[in-house]
Formats: C-alpha cells, structure tokens, sequence
C-alpha cells in the first residue's frame, strides 16, 4: 500500500538517527571531472537539466592581500525544458576543504551586465563563489547590448528578459547551494519514522542542513545594477540569502533607466547646454557652501538635506569658472565624453543655474506633477555633462542618452537598431515610457516589492548602502523604498516604533559625499565602508547588529575610521570632532516623496 504524506504535519513523527556529515575530501581528490559528475545538483531545480557534455572542471589558485587560497573551478551549462535559446552558463569557485567556511556567496553586475564580479570575491571568506552569464552568450556579454534582448523588431525576447530580471540569479543561487552541500558533504542523512493513520510505519530518508553544524550560510553582495539584483532575489525568495549587502540598487528600473534622458530633455526644453565647466562650476560652489553646515568643514557634505533647507542655488550666479581645453573626460561626468573640448571660461549664468535647479526638482509631467525624483544636491551632473562640443558652430550640443536611448529603444520599442533622436520627446514623453516600462515589465525587472514578510520570517539580515552624492541612480530612491518598506511591513507602528522594528533585520546607510558605489573625486575626504560583507556576516552569524556602519577616511584632515549612521538619523559634528547620529524631522521631511503624476502608488 502506498500512503501519501507531508512530512511537516504526519501525526507522529520521530527523528531518529542523525548521522553527523562526514568530513569532505581533500581538494586534489573532490576536483576531478569525475569525482565533480557525481556531485552535480542535476535535480535542484525542476524543469533544468545539466548539460554533461559542457561540464568544465580544473584547479587553481589565487592571491588576496598576501595570502595565497585553492580552489577549484567548476563551469556547465544548463537548459530550460522545452523552451528553446533559454541555455544558460554558470560557474562556481569551490575553496580548498581545509579553508571552507560553511558558506556561499552570489554577486551581481552593473550596467547591462548581470555579473561584473569574478567568483574568487567569496575565497577570503571561506565562501563558495558563482557567476552566471544570464543566458547571453558568454561572462562577458551582457543584456540589451549583445542583441540578445530582441529576437527581431518588435518582437522582444521575454525569456532573457525574465533572466536577467530574476530567474538567472535564482537558479545560480540554488545549483550553487546544492553543489556546495554535496561538494563539502554538508547534508546529514535522516532517517524519519512516520505512522499513517491505519498504524502502519514507515521509514523516509530526508536530508538536513541545519543539523550537527553543518549548516550552509548564503550570502549576496553587489552595487547598482547588481544591487537591483539582489533586491529581485530578497523580494521573490525570501530564504535564500542569509545575509545581503546591497549599494545604489538601479530598482524601480522603468523609472530609473529613462531617468538618464531626463537631463538632456531639460536642456532641450529650456534651449540652453551650458558648458560642462559651468555646470562644474556650480557643483563646486554647493560643496563650498554645504560643507559646513553638517558641523564639519571638510569638504563633503555630509548633510544634503541641510543643503537643501538652506541654500539658494540663485546665489552661484555670476560665479567665474574656467577650464582648460582637454581631450579626455572630466571628473564632472565629461567635456564631451572623450571628444575634444576646448578652453572653457566665463561667468555662471541666469539660465545655467536653471538648468541645474530643473535637473534637481526631478521630473514632473506638463501639469507640474512630479514624476520622478533627482539626484540630490552636492551631485555632479553626469548626465548633463556630458555634452559635445561642435567645432563647426562652436556649440555644445546635447549630451549622449546612452542607457536609456537603449532601454527605450531596444526593451520598450523592440528595435534592433537603436539610434534615438532627442527631437520632439518632452517631459510628458518621458512620463509615457516610466509607466510603459513599469506597466509591461513590473514582474521581471521593476523590483520594488515591499512586502518583505518571507524575508524577515526566514531570519534574513540585510545591508543597504547608497553614496549620498551619486550621480547616476539618485540616493532618495533608496529612501523611499525604505520608508515604503516600513510602512508596509509595519502600518499600525508610528514612524519610529516602524523604522526601530525594521532596524532589526534591514539597515539604510547613506554614505557621505560618496558617488555611485565608490568614492568620490568630488568630495575625496568622504568615508567608504570598509568590508561590508563582514559586518552581515557577523551581524548573521554571530548576532553583531550594525548599529552604525564602519568606514575609513583616506584623504583629508579627518584620515581615519569613521561610523556611519542608520537611517532615518543623520550625522552632525560638534566642533568639528564628535559626532552624533541625531534624529531631524525636519531633514527627514525633505526626503519624503509623492509622484502624483501616477494614480498607482511608485514603490
């Protein structure tokens, strides 16, 4: 007789003979093609099948800060059942038994790429490292710049859509985890004595992870387009990283990537492109006037909000700039990204500081509605400067809208040929293509879902930073996502009960002065995080909570360690040295954003 049961409610369950894991082999004897065969998670996912005959396996070694690690480096392919041009390659970097930590470490990409990283990131932690390709061709081809994002014109491949929204990293995530398991001999075998309901016994063999120490932690660390990555997996799989470090997340995607037109639009609009020593000009006269008013005169602005409340962009004008003639790109975000540009002087203009201020008011529709918000003040204007210098007229003309003539052209439009003319498109076009893109691609690529209860009931911890004055994807879009969280997740909690409760399991960290996942040029005295991923890893394993995140100064009179503070408090020194994590309502007023230019709420 067969008898049908689930093993979490069979009446009567008893767990006997725990066999503790053996110890894994040596490397020398685990990485060999045929010891790897046998080790293989062919049925870890359903619907995926492991190409044998692509099953690459050799050893090797590699050097970080001094010390020399093993490993051993496995690569297949696999394919979807039943779906054509869906075949995907992934690669796993497995350390030296003798230095393995019980642990597994995915990384994400940037820009177009679904990975920019290489997996011996997870050596130095003991960490089993994995990298995917997407399903484009290669580790070093990449999404809707490969052409393999559009099948013909108009007709958009939804299959490498879908990977390189979510599923890609998934299934690296779940095929790495199983691999890793049998790779070390981390599953104990179990037998479970079940009684049906006529009394009779049987006997199941399961596997345990969390038995006898044997426990296998996950965790994922990425920025930008990466961080968006790992926001696809934290919000749909919410077991599956323990632990997550996640900077500058290029979320809300439709958003974002049209975003990057934005700039050129307002100069279009206003029929003016200031030279980018102009606008140069202007970020530099911000960061002067800003600098202090966090209590520190440092050079960074610590406080942009305090910018924001107190300084009148006005007040730059008739400020002379001057840069000599250059052929290479400016720390601004160019001269003419590359193209020669020649010796720039003047005075700051009534309509240069327009053109800023529009640039920083963000988006709104034709009806003075605001869709979408900026970069925050104390940001260079990359997109803006970005602009070309035309010798024939001697003008500069509008800047290049790379990333989203592409993602408008390429993902929204289907075309194969993407070759976008600023003509005709105004605000209210932009406006269109947020929601297109929202609309037709919210299930894959618009990740922003705040609902993280799966997330938050499986233990999970995470780490989310973003670079105060990044030029690329704006520091609020950070924020509103985590007040959006809050909200959500705790709706009958006041603002600090809600934002207290969340601090226990999802930190914010805005970095001072900092640009897009690095430092900044601008503001070279600013603090960086100093190894985030081991402040998860303590804060998952060992319970350290990080109250404040720690971080170094390497330039400036303030060199040295550095705390920086949580959200939704914000730092202020006292004479210069002592700084404290104080709570400003009226600074956090200036990050809370509607987009009415929407009836659905923007997450």
């Amino acid at each position: 007789m067969t008898i049908a049961f689930t093993l979490a409610a069979a009446a009567g369950a008893v767990l006997a003979n725990a066999m503790p894991a053996p110890r894994a082999a040596s490397l020398d004897t685990l990485c060999t093609s045929s010891s790897v065969a046998g080790l293989l998670p062919y049925d870890a996912i359903l619907g995926v099948t492991i190409v044998n005959s692509t099953v690459g396996v050799n050893t090797g070694t590699y050097n970080s800060s001094g010390t020399q690690y093993s490993y051993c480096n496995v690569t297949f392919q696999y394919e979807h059942d039943g779906v054509s041009d869906a075949d995907v390659w992934v690669q796993y970097i497995l350390p030296d038994p003798s230095t393995f930590k019980n642990r597994y470490l995915s990384t994400g990409g940037g820009g177009n790429a679904i990975n920019s990283g290489v997996p011996t990131n997870g050596l130095a932690y003991g960490a089993v490292g994995g990298r995917t390709d997407g399903g484009f061709g290669g580790f070093d081809a990449e999404f809707d710049t490969d052409g393999v994002d559009v099948l013909a014109n108009g007709t958009v491949n939804i299959w490498v859509i879908k990977l390189f929204g979510y599923l890609a990293h998934h299934e690296m995530a779940v095929l790495g985890k199983q691999l890793t398991r049998n790779f070390y001999s981390l599953d104990a075998t179990i037998s479970t004595e079940v009684t049906s309901g006529d009394g009779t016994t049987n006997y199941v063999n399961t596997t345990s992870t969390e038995t006898n120490g044997t426990r296998l932690y996950s965790y994922y660390q990425a920025c930008s387009e990466g961080g968006r990555e790992g926001w696809s997996q934290l919000q749909r799989f919410g077991d599956q990283f323990d632990g997550a470090v996640v900077g500058a997340p290029a979320f809300r995607y439709a958003h974002q990537q049209a975003n990057h037109m934005f700039s050129a639009v307002v100069e279009q609009t206003l029929d003016y492109v200031p030279p980018p020593c102009e606008l140069e000009a202007i970020v530099t006269a911000i960061i002067d006037a800003c600098d202090p008013l966090d209590g520190r005169t440092d050079g960074v602005i610590s406080r942009s909000d305090l910018c924001l409340l107190n300084f009148n962009l006005t007040s730059v004008i008739g400020t002379s700039y001057y840069c000599a003639a250059s052929t290479a790109s400016s720390g601004m975000g160019g001269n003419g990204g590359g193209s020669s540009a020649p010796e720039q002087s003047g005075n700051v203009s009534a309509l240069g500081v327009e053109v800023a201020q529009t640039i920083l008011d963000g988006l709104h529709d034709s009806n003075g509605n605001k869709a979408y918000l900026s970069w925050a003040i104390g940001a260079s204007f990359a997109d803006a400067t970005s602009s070309t210098y035309n010798n024939a007229t001697g003008k500069w003309e509008l800047p290049d809208i790379g990333i989203a003539a592409t993602w408008i052209g390429r993902v929204l439009l289907g075309l194969q040929e993407t070759d976008m003319s600023l003509t005709g498109i105004d605000y209210d076009q932009i406006v269109d293509w947020m929601y297109y893109g929202w609309q037709n691609y919210f299930d894959t690529l618009h990740t922003t879902w705040p609902d993280l209860s799966p997330l938050n009931n499986a233990g999970g911890k995470v780490i989310h930073y973003h670079g105060e004055a990044d030029n690329s994807v704006p520091v609020g879009s950070s924020v509103h996502y985590y007040e959006t969280v809050a909200s959500t997740m705790y709706p009958s909690l006041n603002y600090t009960e809600a934002h207290t409760a969340l601090a226990e399991w999802y930190r914010l960290y805005l970095i001072p002065g900092a640009a897009h996942c690095a430092t900044n040029s601008l503001q070279p005295n600013g603090p960086w995080p100093t190894d985030m991923l081991s402040q998860v890893i303590s804060w998952v394993e060992d319970g350290v909570v990080p109250t404040t995140l720690s971080a170094n100064v390497t330039e400036g009179d303030f060199i040295g360690s550095q705390d920086i503070c949580a959200w939704p408090l914000r730092p202020y020194w006292n004479s210069n040295t002592s700084m404290v994590c104080q709570y400003d309502q009226a600074s956090i007023d200036t990050w809370q954003y509607t987009f009415p230019a929407f009836k659905l709420p923007v997450w």
